[in-house]
């Protein structure tokens, strides 16, 4: 790609390939009539809301999610229950809250996955396979064949795990994903339906984008949000101890690849920053290094001419993070319409279920912050778009609060499969199909358990409503916040203590309570 290919010109290059509605739909009549249909299930890792087109980002445009989102339902309430990978990542699997499926922060394994859907699937006649990100500790059960990351995994020349073999593809970890999707899709059987589930690394920290994306955005100042020096003024101790501040806790090297960092650079946070931009920079072979330095060299001499200070220095680290995140973005985005053609050439677009999601979301510079965690907005709204020419209507739906739980039971309930009743969550394929649902919950129930941890987020516990939303932190703190999302959907005005709301509040305390005892929720820990 050409060093002086602009943001533009990259959007209509992505452009290029995507068909027309009616050639998607052109197929319909192919499909066998009571056939279970194939599924394909895209997830992301901390993509937010905000930077997906389709829901009115301001940030970037991503053309293939927003053609999942035309030609399907976008869900715009859909939310995490606990907003970090490996609970979310549980949840999603079983169909549980986190005190449930046990798995409650990153550090437990995962101990029994005989309940989940890919099992049930498997067990049923499907075709199951992972590829990709698992983050569960344990071997994945209940797939034919799989292919994941170690851990986290690695952006630039990742390690995958088989099951007999560990080994390293050379490569950008979003294309080698892309890749061994399309190959185990091209050799699967095909007298079977299938289940796909394709897990994406990206956008997940220290966001480094691929080679194809390295130069977006230069030279272009990206839209700040309004939020970004919050004070925390009427917020409880939790919003000021926490450590995400792009200004304060981003590593220079690490997550803003400020690199070689210079001597007078070098403090004790810098240290731990420096060891872990060491651990993935030298995986990087020698071409590799010298299109990053390229790519990187002449901003960084720039920011180091400036010496910059205060508000400027903040502002300055906050662009080149949210341009390295986004460049992750446009990656995924291009996967997508990989995937999305692919099914138009292979004549399986009729009859195959695409879902896209992450794991949770991700603050990108709201109230200064990176990471999620905290039950904000930014934090548990995660994109939710499906597709499914034949049994999905095609719409935007900003009614029905729709949680992670929901996902396993969903499925099931779309391939004609019983849900358990040991699932939590609850199966929305009547809104799938455009059916009138009467009884769809009016409020939902969030639990954060990790702390002490790493970003210092406080434990807390909370219940959303449509308009409402009511937290409690707990632990080495005793301290309520509320919000009245309408009046203030930034979230930066607790109105705990004021008198106006306090029927209202009553009100959500019960909810609380009543959910508390619904889900079987363990004493606080």
């Amino acid at each position: 790609m050409s060093e002086k290919l602009n943001r533009r010109d990259f959007l209509k290059l992505t452009a290029v390939g995507t068909l027309s509605l009616p050639q998607v739909f052109s197929s319909l009549s192919c499909r066998r009539p009571g056939s279970r249909p194939n599924i394909i299930f895209i997830l992301s890792d901390d993509h937010a809301c905000q930077a997906i087109s389709a829901y009115g980002s301001r940030l970037i445009q991503t053309p293939h999610l927003d053609r999942l989102a035309q030609e399907g339902i976008r869900f715009d309430c859909s939310f995490a229950t606990n907003s970090i990978c490996a609970p979310s990542r549980a949840s999603i699997l079983t169909g549980q809250y986190s005190h449930q499926h046990g798995v409650i922060d990153n550090s437990l394994e995962m101990k029994s996955q005989e309940g989940t859907f890919p099992v049930l699937f498997k067990k049923s006649g499907y075709q199951t396979a992972l590829v990709g990100k698992w983050h569960l500790k344990a071997t994945p059960v209940g797939f034919d064949y799989f292919s994941i990351l170690p851990g986290q995994g690695h952006y630039y020349n990742p390690e995958f795990i088989e099951r007999d073999r560990k080994y390293e593809e050379h490569g950008y970890v979003t294309d080698i994903i892309t890749e061994k999707c399309l190959a185990w899709i091209k050799k699967r059987d095909k007298s079977k339906p299938f289940f796909l589930f394709m897990n994406h690394k990206a956008p997940h920290r220290n966001w480094m984008p691929g080679p194809e994306t390295l130069r977006l955005f230069r030279n272009e100042d990206l839209p700040v949000p309004e939020t970004f020096f919050d004070d925390y003024r009427t917020r409880c101790e939790a919003a000021r101890s926490q450590e995400m501040r792009i200004a304060d806790h981003a590593y220079l090297s690490y997550d803003l690849k400020l690199f070689p960092l210079n001597a007078g650079e070098i403090n004790e946070q810098e240290k731990t920053g420096l060891a872990y931009w060491n651990s993935v920079y030298n995986r990087l072979t020698d071409e590799q290094k010298k299109t990053w330095e390229e790519a990187y060299r002449d901003e960084n001499e720039e920011f180091r001419r400036k010496k910059l200070e205060g508000q400027e220095l903040a502002l300055w680290k906050y662009q080149r993070y949210i341009k390295d995140y986004l460049r992750c973005i446009a990656s995924v985005d291009l996967s997508v319409g990989r995937l999305l053609d692919f099914l138009d050439k292979e004549g399986l677009a009729s009859n195959t279920l695409v879902i896209y999601a992450s794991d949770q979301g991700f603050f990108l510079g709201e109230h200064g912050w990176f990471d999620k965690r905290f039950m904000y907005e930014p934090s548990i709204r995660f994109p939710l778009l499906i597709r499914y020419p034949d049994g999905v209507e095609r719409k935007v739906d900003q009614k029905h609060l729709v949680l992670n739980v929901d996902l396993a039971p969903t499925l099931l309930d779309m391939a004609g499969l019983p849900v358990p009743a040991y699932m939590q969550g609850k199966s929305f394929k009547d809104i799938l199909e455009g059916n009138e649902v009467s009884d769809w919950r009016d409020s939902f129930y969030y639990h954060y358990y990790e702390y002490p941890a790493v970003h210092s987020v406080k434990r807390h516990y909370g219940v959303r409503t449509s308009r409402y939303k009511l937290i409690h932190f707990y632990h080495d703190i005793d301290c309520w916040e509320f919000y009245d999302l309408q009046a203030d959907p930034q979230e930066v005005h607790n109105v705990y203590n004021q008198p106006d709301y306090q029927k209202v509040k009553d009100q959500l305390m019960k909810e609380l309570n009543r959910l508390k005892t619904e889900l079987g929720v363990k004493p606080e820990i």
